[in-house]
Parts: structure tokens; C-alpha cells; sequence
């Protein structure tokens, strides 16, 4: 037997699965040509000293993918009716907030300085509607063809959830579980074992992290893994106030944390007040139980010795 709320809810189904197929995005241009200044900035910011990337030979790396159509503050021309059509009934519907949850990358051939890049973007696929932790809502899923000139270089599928945020109750509201896929899935796994896993490249035993499914250094899609000695220092950090979240207590500090193996790693900086952290406070590694089916690592305080 189905209730008038299970009608209405139905009815918003049919609707939202009515846009799947339909463009998000037409004839978008990058704002940009490929460039090697954006390409510096951005080995800069992620410590990627491939001379690939560099001289007069040099291609962009391949994650930069999404870079070249951002539309920036002042958006993109290319933005289609249906896809605002789209966010309006979810916002009808009670879906007014939204958060990104994951993207999906594939390359086909690397983009050149001097590259003009276009793009096309449906939406590939509406959810029925899912209870999360944030409440409840529907995951949309755009998937962007980028091409240069009539060739296609690469796709890039991102993913949202607009969700209706959840009443608060009385208990903390759970941590938000992290997004694990075949790339990660590894590091996900030797934290639930109490291990900190660092990839190693088999071919020049670069270490990288975040886990990629290639080394940024040579090219080797080849690896294995060192466990990390747990020590580090803040490299770098923010202090998080807002927005509020029913998880989180801001403000909080979140660090960027430079372990003694060489690599950076991104998490909670804890046993110290927030406005005690410093850049270069000595830390060292713990894993803290959030629930029975959630460890994270994170990084206390200690004193120097």
C-alpha cells in the first residue's frame, strides 16, 4: 500500500530521471589556452617536480584536466536550461543544499601549452532518493567530454548531492565517511589495521601521497608500499570556523601535515587548542575511533624534545 507520500515522491523520481541524457553544458570554451604559467602554479602548489612538465616539450599534468574549464567567479556562457531546470526542482523539492562528493578522470592524450580547449556536459545520471548522514537528497552526476578541436582528450565526471539537511537531534550527528575508490582503497584498508601506508613508486621509489594510480616523478603505473614512522611537523594549516557542521565543533584546526618520510598528508591537528598551532609544531601520528565502523589518522601535539 503506498501513501500519498510515497506518491509525491515517486512523482519527483519520474521527473529528475526525465533530465538524464539532457546537456548540462554546450559549446563551452576554457577561458584559457593552455598555459605555462597556470602549469607552474599548479607543480608549485602540489610539490610535482616532473620535468615532464617543463621546457619546451612540456605537456600538463594530467589532473590539471578540470582546471582548463573552470568558469571562475563569473561562470561559463555554455550553461544549459535544463541543468538549471534540474537544481531548481531539487530546490522546490527541499533539496537546498549541495556538496560535492567525488570525481572520475580519464585521459586520452596530454594537453599542450597553447591548447584551446572546448567542452560538452550532460547529465549522465539522477539518484533516487538516498538517506545520508547530511540528510536527504539526490546524487547528480554530470560527465564533461574536453576536447581539443575535434578531438577527444579527456572526460571528466563530477558528482553532487543536493540534499534536504537533516534535523539536528539531540546526539552528535556522526564524521561523514571518506569516499574510497580503487585508488585508495589500499590506504583505507592499513588504516583500519593501524597502519599509515605510503605508495612507493617501483620504478624510481618515489614516495607519493595522496594515493595516485601512477607516479607523478617517472610514469611507472607500478607500486608497492612503506608504512609511515608516524612523526611529523605542520607544514602548513587553517583554522575552521564556519560553515558549521553537525559532525564538528569549530572552530578546529586541519593541518597540513609534513611527515618525516618526505610527503604531506591532510588532517586534524589534535591535543593542542586550536590557536596554539603553529607551523613546524613537531606531531605525531595516532588514529582516532569516530564510531564502531570509522578510524581516522590524525596528528597530536607533542612537545619538542
Amino acid at each position: 500500500m503506498h501513501g500519498k507520500g510515497a506518491t509525491v515522491s515517486d512523482d519527483l523520481g519520474t521527473r529528475l530521471k526525465a533530465y538524464e541524457g539532457r546537456p548540462a553544458a554546450v559549446a563551452g570554451v576554457g577561458k584559457d589556452l593552455v598555459n605555462t604559467p597556470m602549469i607552474r602554479h599548479w607543480c608549485e602548489a602540489m610539490g610535482d617536480t616532473n620535468p615532464a612538465y617543463t621546457g619546451p616539450d612540456a605537456v600538463a599534468p594530467p589532473t590539471m584536466l578540470q582546471v582548463w574549464t573552470m568558469g571562475g567567479l563569473s561562470g561559463h556562457t555554455g550553461r544549459t536550461e535544463p541543468y538549471d531546470e534540474l537544481l531548481a526542482l531539487l530546490d522546490e523539492a527541499g533539496c537546498t543544499s549541495v556538496v560535492a562528493t567525488d570525481c572520475e578522470q580519464e585521459y586520452l592524450r596530454p594537453l599542450r601549452p597553447g591548447d584551446e580547449v572546448t567542452f560538452d556536459a550532460v547529465i549522465e545520471s539522477v539518484s533516487q532518493r538516498k538517506t545520508t548522514k547530511l540528510g536527504a537528497g539526490h546524487f547528480v552526476t554530470t560527465r564533461m567530454d574536453v576536447r581539443v578541436g575535434a578531438e577527444l582528450v579527456g572526460t571528466h565526471r563530477f558528482r553532487i548531492l543536493k540534499y534536504a539537511p537533516a534535523a539536528p537531534g539531540r546526539s552528535r550527528a556522526p564524521r561523514p565517511r571518506p569516499v574510497v575508490n580503487r585508488d585508495n582503497a589500499g590506504f583505507w584498508e592499513g588504516v583500519e589495521r593501524r597502519r599509515l601506508l605510503i605508495q612507493r613508486c617501483a620504478g624510481c621509489a618515489a614516495l607519493r601521497f595522496p594515493w595516485l594510480p601512477g607516479c607523478n616523478a617517472c610514469g611507472s603505473p607500478d607500486w608497492d608500499t612503506v608504512e609511515a614512522s608516524g612523526d611529523g611537523t605542520v607544514y602548513s594549516y587553517v583554522v575552521m570556523h564556519h560553515p558549521p557542521f553537525p559532525a564538528f565543533d569549530p572552530p578546529y584546526a586541519v593541518g597540513l601535515i609534513e611527515l618525516t618520510e618526505g610527503v604531506r598528508m591532510i588532517s586534524n591537528v589534535v591535543g593542542v587548542p586550536y590557536d596554539k598551532v603553529r607551523i613546524g609544531l613537531p606531531v605525531r601520528l595516532e588514529f582516532q575511533e569516530c564510531d564502531r565502523e570509522l578510524v581516522l589518522p590524525v596528528f597530536r601535539a607533542r612537545e619538542e624534545a
